[in-house]
């Protein structure tokens, strides 16, 4: 069932609800999504109101939950604002799709269909980028959920393997920005996974990108477990040096992303990417 709803003071959103499931999306911006929970349940998305980012094209807000950017990080390009009503409608009894048109600095038009399951938690996500602009662009979709404080990021290690001939080459890469510090005591490095703790009291920048053939990472707060999963393309290259899941922290404030691989986009050609959603009790 999809019906209109208040949501943070926000009119107009649109609660799509399985009887076990729901989520909440904003039609006077985005397009994003807001909340995602058990009925009844807390949001497992986080929610940063006040935070702001000035750029060349204007205020961008991060709001909270998840949306679409275009990668690599670009500043203005990527922060493109994104704070006046979107284009959507109904794909079914419980799918909605949310487009806004490019803007004309830009060039780039974005889409969402965010579609629950029938039962169950599972929800998939399509984003859609594409190129309006007058010339061919390289660019992977970026899709970042913003999850709430207080929890664990779980990024996969590959499956372990003893030392020996069939072993002598490197599994995976990965990617370290500037303001990565492995000695921060928010990482964990664990035979299985590598682990971020979020800590409100922390208020300094980590963030890695791995190459990420497992194809998914969770988010452990409490007794629940969020998980997004995205395809692996073996052949494919992704951006920073070739990560297809990335993760950053700053205090209170966490992101799981999923990349696409990098194209060439000709005006009028268009990139996609699929996530699938989950939650589990544990």
């Amino acid at each position: 069932m999809i019906k209109e709803v208040e949501y943070q003071d926000l009119k107009g959103c649109l609660e799509i609800t399985n009887g076990d499931t729901r989520l909440i999306v904003p039609t006077v911006f985005g397009p994003r999504v807001l909340f995602y929970g058990f009925d009844e349940g807390e949001n497992a998305l986080g929610w940063h109101p006040a935070a702001a980012v000035e750029t060349d094209l204007g205020t961008w807000k991060p709001y909270g939950g998840h949306r679409l950017w275009t990668a690599p990080e670009n500043m203005p390009v990527s922060y493109v604002p994104d704070n006046d009503p979107i284009e959507y409608g109904k794909d079914g009894e419980l799918s909605v799709r949310l487009l806004r048109p490019a803007d004309p600095r830009i060039g780039y038009k974005k889409e969402i269909t965010v579609t629950l399951d029938a039962a169950g938690s599972g929800v998939t996500l399509d984003h859609k980028i594409t190129n309006e602009s007058s010339s061919a662009v390289n660019l992977s979709a970026w899709a970042l959920s913003i999850m709430r404080p207080g929890g664990t990021v779980v990024i996969p290690n590959e499956l372990f393997a003893p030392y020996g001939p069939d072993s002598l080459l490197p599994v995976r890469s990965v990617s370290l920005w500037s303001y990565t510090d492995f000695t921060d005591p928010r990482w964990s490095f664990e035979k299985d996974a590598i682990r971020l703790r979020v800590d409100e009291h922390i208020h300094s920048q980590q963030k890695i990108g791995v190459q990420n053939k497992q194809g998914w990472a969770s988010y452990e707060m409490d007794d629940l477990v969020f998980t997004k999963h995205a395809p692996f393309v073996s052949d494919a290259v992704y951006p920073d040096l070739n990560s297809n899941f990335e993760v950053y922290t700053d205090g209170g404030f966490v992101e799981i992303e999923s990349l696409s691989p990098l194209r060439s986009l000709e005006p009028g050609q268009f990139i996609e990417h699929q996530e699938s959603w989950e939650l589990s009790v544990r």
